[in-house]
């Protein structure tokens, strides 16, 4: 717990001598990334339910992909999981683990090391499609290993129906934003959706918002 406490005082504190120091992403894009994340969960409730998988996807801020991590990770207490769920994405405790799932504490080590070989010392801004979802799930991840997931991404969240939405895309599904784009959306076959089907799609779904904002903007 001490070091989960530290490391957000690490974030939190700025110190006044860096602040000015501290460069934005329009004031130095090269120094930041973007993480594409998708969670797949025994449920609907973090602390309760847990993640089965993750997708991650790293590209710069164009959406140029630099590298992406999927791993599956063996829930605690599969006895939890909402048949809603299972429906989604086909969850088995044993086919988990025939499938080589990591422990949870093996999953961040994982996520831990994938966004350190990549990003460096650039900042990493996340974004996901429910990003209070996807967020308080990955919370809850790395706070079972008295860590914070603050130590890979920055304090703001981006999420991409907001950015849909204020170009005039006023929907709520990966599959009807996908329609409006004409992007290729992610497969609804439980077996075959998982976190990093999700999050290509969401690294899609950001390129083809870029490119109708650059349009709007030229057409103006």
């Amino acid at each position: 717990m001490r070091a989960l406490l530290m490391s957000i005082v690490m974030l939190l504190a700025i110190p006044i001598s860096n602040a000015q120091e501290f460069e934005w992403p329009h004031d130095d894009p090269d120094g930041w990334l973007l993480a594409f994340v998708d969670v797949e969960t025994t449920g609907l409730t973090p602390g309760y339910h847990e993640m089965i998988d993750i997708g991650i996807v790293m590209t710069d801020l164009d959406g140029n992909e630099l590298g992406d991590l999927f791993i599956r990770i063996q829930p605690e207490y599969p006895q939890r999981t909402d048949e809603g769920a299972r429906a989604v994405n086909a969850f088995d405790d044993e086919r988990w683990r025939q499938l080589g799932a990591l422990s949870t504490a093996d999953a961040v080590k994982r996520i831990v090391a994938f966004n350190t070989d990549i990003a460096a010392d650039r900042k990493v801004l996340m974004v996901a499609f429910n990003s209070p979802f996807d967020s308080a799930f990955l919370d809850h991840l790395f706070r079972s290993q008295d860590r914070s997931w603050r130590e890979l991404y920055h304090y703001f969240v981006l999420d991409l129906p907001s950015m849909a939405w204020s170009l005039g895309i006023k929907s709520l599904t990966g599959s009807s934003i996908s329609d409006a784009l004409g992007v290729v959306d992610e497969p609804h076959v439980a077996e075959l959706h998982t976190g990093i089907t999700g999050a290509k799609l969401n690294a899609r779904l950001y390129r083809a918002l870029l490119r109708l904002a650059n349009e709007k903007q030229d057409s103006q």
